[in-house]
């Protein structure tokens, strides 16, 4: 493996109206958290939640977005490789399947299997911040927001802008990323387009990744808005031991199409979004990569959805309503051809209770043509102690259904079940936050209680792997943070960010006797993450993240990275990255060896 830094050729041009000027040092307190009815700011939230804002995502040594959330505490990341070209995204100790990722809103969930769920077709430089709810997340958007949610949010900007970077790295890693903004009048347009591609860390790793994104959106007046987005990656990549380590030649090529169109009405009492979506996700799967005819998958799925969400402030607080109505279908050569549909009514209410606490209640049900009705509540109370202190505690339900992938799937290591029925859990917390001028901390407890978990199991290493439900598991779980960040103050060594968290889950398995599991026994049990992020002089950051991760029934490791920029925010800039410094031997999903210390570095310029 290569140990010298590979200095790209390529560009970066940036038009920025305020190129001097760091616009993503915001107040956090005051970000409104998007979740579709109610909006609360970030501040007055009585759950946990964490947000990575432009700036973190701009200094993360991180080519992707699966590696910046790695860094978010209380996620699991169990990245297939570099880049992040497959990863699967887990939250208090839930699977990938029970996590719901979310495009401004928008549910990005495959019917044909969660690995689906981070073909997220946007550019990293792009992306204007992410949400991270964790805990039962039902009753805010619905199916499969079994553990949390993780929200991804763009912006449109009403400035002209145009930034056009490239890198190069080891493993042949090389990128450009070209996003760009041209409001026309009113008319506010976004534009994005990504290619990555690396020969690979080991044999039969090699990838190839493109992204493009549009959006825009027209504001008619002072009260009605229409916003519109389409969207599309491809994935293709060599997938040694992804699924199995018995076949190294395994091959996967991936195709998402996104598009919605949204239509807002706001004034001051009450608010209307309508919203109609597509996706459609093509994946072609071979067992070996140059000899399609010994065993070839081919999945095309679709997903329609029509959602209406709204809210209406009285007297007697906010009341939030929603509707949404959700078609699902797979035509596949091994899954068959299956279609179901959802019905899904929201309605929650908060209410303050003097000038300290509020409360806020609500419960999803839904109908589904296979399982028929389903009801989620959910309730969260907020005592706000102090200017600085406020406290919170909430309860709730969450379910996941089956993909058909755990329904029907056949391969000589994998066999479905046809008889699967949902999982759903009951989950508990009580968390304070503190805040005070630079400084923010938060303490949570957690507890989890699922029955009928669907879990792949298997009798010995000569059977295939297949779901059952089964387990009963109640996970009980910890979670600490502190933050510090200031802005330029002109000092020549400043101390910009500082975090430090931890995580501990315990999780309590009632299993069969005789039964292997392939999931449940990898589930985050210790996890810490710290970044220091320090300015020297005006132009040059210094960020370092540091990661101890320990899995039930796995070996911890150790993860060292760091990046440096270079004048991020003038003319011209440099950055360069290191990822596994320490050269660690790790593991995070499957049987995927992820690699040892890699390098990568690129050139930015930033013109008025």
């Amino acid at each position: 493996m290569k140990k010298a830094l590979l200095f790209s050729c390529l560009a970066t041009v940036s038009v920025l109206v305020k190129a001097q000027t760091d616009t993503t040092s915001r107040n956090l307190d005051e970000v409104i958290i998007q979740e579709n009815r109610i909006q609360i700011p970030f501040s007055k939230q009585s759950r946990n939640i964490s947000l990575v804002d432009k700036q973190q995502i701009e200094l993360s040594p991180a080519r992707s977005l699966q590696e910046v959330l790695s860094f978010v505490p209380g996620i699991d990341v169990r990245q297939r490789g570099v880049s992040g070209v497959q990863a699967d995204i887990g939250i208090r100790g839930g699977s990938f399947e029970q996590t719901l990722m979310l495009l401004n809103g928008i549910k990005l969930s495959d019917p044909q299997t969660g690995h689906h769920m981070m073909n997220i077709p946007v550019p990293l430089v792009n992306i204007d911040r992410v949400e991270v709810l964790k805990g039962p997340a039902s009753r805010i958007f619905g199916q499969n927001a079994y553990t949390g949610a993780v929200n991804v949010i763009t912006s449109l900007s009403d400035t002209r802008s145009l930034r056009f970077q490239g890198y190069a790295g080891d493993f042949g890693m090389k990128g450009i990323n070209l996003a760009g903004s041209l409001p026309l009048g009113k008319y506010k347009q976004n534009l994005a387009v990504s290619y990555d591609d690396s020969n690979g860390h080991q044999y039969n790793s090699d990838y190839q990744v493109s992204n493009i994104f549009y959006e825009g959106g027209l504001d008619l007046n002072d009260k009605n808005s229409i916003r519109g987005m389409i969207a599309y990656t491809d994935r293709t990549f060599g997938a040694n031991g992804f699924y199995t380590s018995a076949f190294p030649d395994q091959w996967e090529s991936i195709q998402t199409t996104l598009a919605s169109l949204s239509h807002s009405y706001d004034s001051d009492v009450f608010s209307l979004q309508t919203r109609l979506y597509g996706r459609r996700n093509t994946d072609e799967y071979r067992l070996r990569r140059n000899e399609p005819e010994f065993f070839q998958n081919n999945h095309t799925s679709d997903v329609y959805a029509l959602e209406t969400n709204g809210s209406y402030k009285s007297k007697f607080g906010v009341t939030g309503f929603g509707l949404e109505l959700r078609k699902e279908q797979i035509e596949s050569n091994n899954l068959g051809d299956h279609e179901r549909s959802l019905t899904g009514i929201f309605l929650e209410q908060l209410v303050n209770l003097g000038e300290k606490t509020d409360i806020r209640a609500g419960i999803y049900s839904n109908y589904y043509s296979e399982y028929g009705w389903k009801h989620f509540p959910g309730l969260e109370v907020g005592f706000q102690a102090s200017k600085s202190i406020r406290l919170y505690s909430g309860i709730g339900s969450s379910f996941r259904i089956p993909t058909y992938t755990d329904l029907y799937y056949v391969g000589p290591t994998n066999i479905g079940n046809a008889d699967l029925q949902p999982e759903q859990a009951r989950s508990f917390e009580f968390g304070g936050k503190w805040s005070h001028s630079n400084l923010r901390g938060e303490l949570v407890y957690f507890n989890r209680y699922s029955e009928s978990v669907i879990e792949w199991t298997r009798t010995s290493a000569d059977e295939p792997w297949q779901p059952q439900n089964f387990n009963e598991v109640t996970f009980n779980g910890v979670e600490a943070s502190a933050y510090y960040r200031v802005n330029p103050n002109g000092k020549t060594v400043l101390l910009k960010e500082l975090m430090l968290s931890y995580n501990f889950i315990d999780a309590d398995f009632s299993t069969q006797e005789g039964l292997e599991s392939r999931y449940a026994l990898t589930a985050l049990r210790n996890q810490l993450i710290t970044g220091v992020l320090v300015g020297l002089g005006e132009k040059v950051e210094w960020n370092t993240k540091m990661r101890y991760v320990e899995r039930i029934s796995l070996d911890p490791y150790f993860l060292l990275d760091m990046r440096v920029d270079y004048n991020r925010l003038g003319k011209l800039g440099f950055f360069a990255e290191a990822s596994n410094i320490t050269n660690t031997d790790y593991i995070e999903a499957g049987t995927v060896q992820m690699p040892g210390r890699w390098f990568r570095a690129g050139i930015m310029v930033n013109l008025e």
